[in-house]
């Protein structure tokens, strides 16, 4: 799978991750609990290592730290979760909480979930990020009304990494955030990658650009997750499934040769 580097450190991340919001929103008394290490599996395989969650995915980081306990080989996950509450101790006393659910003493990334109350995190986030305890902060949000917020925070304060929604019936991040991102040298992560589901549904049944096999795709799955992939500010993205199938068919975004610009254009077409 390619890589990016994030902007902060050099690192690299491969360009497919997984979200776990609903998707490992799961008990083990769902019979759908079964197939979920499957999934982990399908990411790894495809040489995906990033997930990602949020105490406000129900049971996800739970699952999540399940998952990865019982994963054989040792797990190369790199994990990403949010703090998702109002108030200092409220908020150190939730990120114990992620530690412990996804059984880690280390995490990846730390994100002030839709920007809540993050003046009051963000100094225990560079602490603990000092400290060793967590390696990456960020902010995260998913809708355009909080954008001039977003832009702001972005401009007063370092960050490592923004997540934000970005899909191709929902371009709008194009305009400032993503160019924004890349001049402050933040790592950009894309939630809500296929619309927040829409968009596949109204792509079905349309046939593909006649050199989709020249991008080494063959879904539009991957068409849309390609799109996103190819602009320069983007990291990686993130979509999110508990079917191992639709796993390693998203993880295949992340081989082969990028969109060119007239491609990106001519999807954008489709969309219309």
């Amino acid at each position: 799978m390619l890589t990016r580097a994030i902007p902060s450190s050099a690192e690299p991340l491969p360009v497919v991750g997984l979200g776990t919001y609903r998707g490992l929103d799961v008990a083990p008394v769902d019979p759908s609990y079964k197939n979920l290490p499957a999934v982990l599996h399908a990411l790894f395989e495809k040489g995906g290592t990033l997930i990602d969650s949020s105490p406000m995915y129900g049971r996800a980081e739970q699952t999540s730290g399940e998952l990865l306990s019982i994963h054989q080989p040792r797990s190369p996950a790199f994990l990403a979760t949010k703090v998702w509450t109002r108030g200092r101790e409220e908020g150190i006393a939730q990120m114990e909480q992620s530690f412990k659910l996804l059984q880690t003493d280390r995490i990846d990334l730390m994100q002030i979930h839709n920007l809540l109350d993050w003046k009051t995190h963000l100094p225990t986030l560079r602490q603990w990020k000092e400290e060793g305890r967590i390696r990456y902060i960020g902010i995260s949000h998913y809708t355009a009304s909080a954008y001039d917020e977003v832009e702001a925070v972005l401009r007063a304060e370092p960050m490592d990494f923004l997540q934000i929604n970005y899909a191709l019936d929902d371009r709008a991040v194009e305009k400032r955030i993503l160019p924004l991102c890349r001049e402050r040298g933040v790592a950009v992560i894309c939630n809500r990658p296929f619309g927040g589901g829409g968009l596949i549904e109204r792509l079905k049944g349309k046939p593909l650009p006649g050199w989709a096999a020249q991008v080494q795709v063959k879904t539009w799955p991957q068409l849309a997750l390609k799109y996103l992939l190819a602009h320069s500010a983007v990291t990686c993205v993130i979509p999110g499934t508990g079917n191992p199938r639709y796993m390693a068919e998203n993880a295949g975004a992340g081989f082969g040769l990028m969109l060119t610009g007239a491609q990106r254009e001519q999807l954008i077409d489709v969309v219309r």
